[in-house]
């Protein structure tokens, strides 16, 4: 037996990515009928305007009821969204991140202006992609479980927003403690903080900050968005507790600057788990709160 500890999320992550080939197939399949034998045709195709009445006219065609693309989390999206994100992650890129701002530099109805970006971004690809091997299902499932990681970053950090805004209501209504909790993020100096919670002495903001895996790199700008989110909130005058939800975090707690925080050692995955523990930590912060009153 391995000692290494199963990586479930990767587990995860590649059955949804399987489960999306059939939406994948379904697009190779209509590109089939428009003439191209395989997707790499269809990359390196050079009547620009060919190219892009095929992205154009594979928009507004309706998908199949049974066939969809699943989210990081399993959710099936809706179609529209579900054709712009697959035809983005196939041309390497990120459709919402990055290409949906530039949309309104083109003109025309929205499908129009989506296959003409699309296009641009298909010419390009296939210029620093030219091997007919990087366009066929395993590197696009590749790129695939990247993309699904990242939604399933922004889907598990939004999940426990809610779930610290829930339980902080819960917990105040208990004790009848009369504060406001706003329902949407706030932005303060670049930072986005999940949780505000208002008083009439003064305002706690909560950073929720979720991590799977601590290796590397990202640990390292993890721990830096932290002590960020601390120093914006206090030069802005606002007390912070931040909320860090991260197995084996290697950051110094007793390093940031704000004297209350909330640690949970666990992966974010194990909801169920964290949770109790979450409510376990609000509650023994509520001379804290209570000092908003």
């Amino acid at each position: 037996m391995s000692s290494i500890p199963e990586n479930i999320r990767l587990k995860e992550l590649a059955i949804i990515a399987n489960l999306n080939q059939s939406f994948f197939d379904d697009f190779t399949g209509f590109l089939q009928t428009e003439g191209y034998a395989e997707l790499y045709e269809f990359v390196v195709e050079q009547d620009i305007s060919k190219a892009k009445n095929t992205i154009r006219k594979y928009l507004e065609r309706q998908v199949p009821n049974n066939i969809k693309l699943y989210d990081g989390i399993a959710r099936p999206y809706k179609e529209d969204k579900a054709k712009w994100l697959l035809l983005g992650w196939i041309f390497r890129d990120a459709p919402e991140q990055r290409l949906k701002g530039y949309l309104a530099n083109f003109s025309g109805k929205p499908n129009e202006r989506k296959a003409e970006l699309l296009n641009q971004v298909r010419q390009y690809a296939s210029g620093i992609l030219p091997e007919r091997e990087r366009w066929n299902w395993i590197p696009i499932f590749e790129v695939m479980i990247d993309r699904l990681e990242g939604s399933r970053r922004s889907i598990k950090g939004n999940l426990f927003e809610e779930i610290v805004r829930r339980n902080l209501n819960e917990i105040f209504a208990k004790n009848g403690i009369a504060l406001s909790i706003d329902r949407t993020q706030i932005k303060l100096g670049g930072e986005t903080y999940d949780v505000k919670v208002s008083g009439r002495r003064g305002t706690i903001l909560i950073p929720v900050k979720t991590r799977e895996t601590m290796g590397g790199g990202h640990a390292l700008l993890f721990t830096r968005d932290i002590h960020k989110a601390i120093s914006i909130a206090n030069e802005s005058g606002y007390n912070c507790i931040p909320v860090i939800i991260a197995e084996s975090w290697t950051g110094d707690l007793t390093a940031l600057n704000c004297k209350e925080f909330v640690y949970i050692n666990k992966n974010p995955n194990q909801v169920n788990e964290v949770e109790p523990l979450l409510v376990q930590e609000f509650e023994r912060l509520i001379e804290i709160f209570r000092s908003l009153l």
